[in-house]
């Protein structure tokens, strides 16, 4: 065992007397070494009841004769960290997480982890984690909270905050009804309803193989979520024996099939960040074109929060993720069948699973022949953008608008605000990606203020920052190269004409190359924004959005 380098010999006399004091027995000593690395925090809905799944992973380790040690990460709350300067350091925690979760495991020789995690940046940088240490690991996703409800209407996150908010500013919801509805919408621990992020990379992970069956839907507060934390420590014992490592289960095929999954529920935008991460640090070759290729042959089947009123409890109920495996293996020719943690082939998931095909469409029955998600190309992003397309209302086919352009969020939202921005418009937000902010600022408040003031329709934004995974309408994030690495977005002038084409998957800035020429030869970069601590070492290191932001 790996952990043999801190307790075996005679020279690691010192080694077990300090393990001696943590409160290892004699025989405890002579079990594999399993860490629990867990995000519990106080300040996160997503992560407030881990204390009780830590206690049910600990027990199914000890059950299936490992020995637990629980160490914790950091975790940021992207609805708290939103709207303001806490957002820059939403993005950079990713591999801030993937630092910390290997740095413990290495120095004290663990043979095997059980990742508990739930939100954002969280759980994908858990798993990048587990690439780099290469030792048997299984991922926990601590579950979706749920839904609220207030004076029989359903309400989340999104709609019951963040576009309730717009609904006050054009006098369709008053004072005390946005108060009542912010009390409402998040009723209890777990990550927030919808298919935002955190959801997204839950499921990914499942299909992934990182996570047992039915693990990324199971409810934050369920009994079936115990169980699932309680046979997660149980399995990882046995992966310690087989020495089951990520480097066998996160493939070329099985990030492929992540990417199917992720185009059928129509995920956040986020999580082609994330995979293309997760694949980097792999050392597997996937890249924008995979997304780009495989959008056009798979079609969605299921529509969630913020995109319609089913949430992942509605998921669950219809099968959760063994369900959308049973609808779409063997009628996606480039989904495989591969091997995860519960030992179980995608094939035999399929074949043992039950599936409601009113939440999830068959294939041939989808929501739309549209894939979730998409990537798109043009004079503006050459190295690609992305857009979620299942947010988008389907009469939108073609957007054409006026640019008015902002150098952050901020003064964006003042805008949005102040009706500066109206039917027409394209919201430009520049100096917003992961080196120009830095840190790759997510732009939930201005999507979700445009929408709840009904310009959904009628008003793009585009950035080289990032969306949620809860924002809606025309907004194309991810454009590359970004303004700090003198991309076009950079050079867009306010009246300046930009075209938005779905079907085409393009995104044009409508100027001459003479002008855009005259303009890059005018131009001067800005100052760095930040100059000192972890987001100034940050943009010195982090690449290109079209490379997932890997540092």
């Amino acid at each position: 065992m790996k952990s043999d380098n801190v307790k075996v010999g005679i020279n690691k006399a010192p080694h077990r007397a300090l393990l001696y004091a943590t409160g290892v027995s004699k025989e405890g000593m002579k079990k594999p070494f399993i860490g629990i690395a867990s995000s519990f925090s106080e300040l996160v809905p997503g992560h407030v009841h881990m204390r009780e799944l830590e206690r049910f992973i600990e027990k199914g380790i000890h059950s299936g004769g490992g020995q637990s040690f629980i160490f914790g990460t950091p975790a940021v709350c992207d609805g708290i960290a939103m709207g303001h300067s806490g957002m820059k350091y939403s993005l950079p925690s990713r591999d801030l997480i993937a630092d910390c979760v290997e740095t413990v495991a290495s120095a004290h020789q663990l043979d095997g982890l059980v990742l508990l995690t739930n939100c954002d940046k969280i759980t994908p940088g858990m798993i990048m984690a587990a690439l780099r240490l290469d030792i048997p690991c299984i991922v926990v996703t601590a579950g979706p909270m749920m839904d609220g409800h207030c004076k029989h209407k359903k309400l989340m996150f999104i709609n019951g905050t963040f576009e309730a908010i717009g609904k006050y500013r054009i006098g369709e919801m008053t004072e005390s009804e946005l108060y009542e509805s912010e009390e409402n919408a998040c009723p209890g621990a777990g990550s927030c309803q919808g298919l935002y992020t955190a959801n997204t990379m839950a499921c990914l992970t499942e299909i992934m193989g990182m996570s047992l069956p039915l693990c990324a839907t199971a409810a934050a507060v369920s009994a079936k979520k115990r169980r699932i934390a309680f046979e997660s420590g149980m399995r990882i014992v046995d992966m310690v024996k087989e020495n089951l490592k990520p480097s066998n289960i996160i493939t070329r095929e099985s990030l492929r099939n992540a990417i199917i999954a992720d185009l059928t529920l129509g995920g956040s935008t986020n999580s082609i960040l994330h995979l293309l991460a997760i694949a980097h640090t792999a050392g597997v070759k996937i890249t924008l074109e995979d997304f780009e290729e495989l959008s056009h042959k798979v079609p969605q089947i299921i529509k969630l929060d913020p995109s319609s009123d089913l949430t992942m409890f509605d998921l669950d109920n219809a099968g959760g993720i063994p369900g959308v495996i049973r609808t779409i293996y063997n009628k996606i020719p480039e989904f495989s069948n591969t091997k995860g943690v519960s030992g179980l082939s995608t094939e035999e998931i399929a074949n043992n699973s039950w599936v409601d095909n009113e939440v999830i469409r068959t294939l041939d029955n989808p929501i739309t022949s549209n894939p979730g998600l998409a990537v798109l190309r043009g004079n503006l992003a050459p190295d690609g953008a992305v857009i979620k397309i299942s947010g988008v209302d389907p009469s939108v086919k073609v957007f054409e608008g006026k640019a008015k352009v902002y150098t952050s969020e901020e003064d964006a939202m003042k805008a949005i605000e102040t009706d500066e921005v109206r039917a027409g418009d394209v919201v430009v937000i520049t100096y917003e990606g992961p080196k120009g902010g830095p840190g790759m600022k997510e732009m939930l408040a201005p999507t979700s203020l445009i929408v709840g003031k009904g310009l959904g329709k009628d008003v793009a934004l585009i950035t080289d920052g990032r969306f949620s995974g809860g924002t809606r309408g025309i907004c194309v994030g991810h454009i590359c190269p970004e303004a700090a690495d003198g991309g076009i977005i950079g050079l867009i002038r306010n009246g300046d004409i930009i075209k938005i084409d779905l079907p085409a998957r393009n995104i044009t800035l409508d100027v001459s190359e003479d002008i855009i020429e005259q303009r890059r030869k005018e131009f001067i970069m800005p100052e760095p924004k930040e100059r000192k601590g972890i987001l100034a070492k940050y943009a010195r290191s982090v690449k290109s959005a079209s490379l997932g932001a890997v540092t």
